[in-house]
């Protein structure tokens, strides 16, 4: 078998492709500052009549700029947690 003979411009590529790859990742760890009507009716798990009713009733805060709703991430986990309920079994 031969041997494969590793530069340093191949490291260096390597290098580059490895960091490009990880920032991408790192990127889907972090939730957005802002969220759209479908990503929140996912995160949630309700319907758009729900998420509707939690924009009505003032539950769920949020800023509509040119027609399209956005919901502040901050809000929606501050939402769930003062909504949190203690089960006794």
């Amino acid at each position: 078998m031969p041997a494969n003979i590793v530069t340093t411009e191949d490291l260096h590529v390597f290098k580059q492709e490895l960091l490009t790859e990880l920032k991408e990742f790192v990127s889907t760890l972090q939730p957005p500052k802002w969220l759209k009507s479908p990503q929140v009716r996912k995160l949630l798990g309700v319907s758009p009549g729900s998420l509707q009713n939690l924009r009505v009733n003032g539950t769920l805060p949020y800023t509509k700029i040119g027609g399209v709703i956005y919901y502040a991430y901050e809000d929606i986990l501050r939402v769930m947690e003062e909504n949190k309920r203690n089960k006794l079994w």
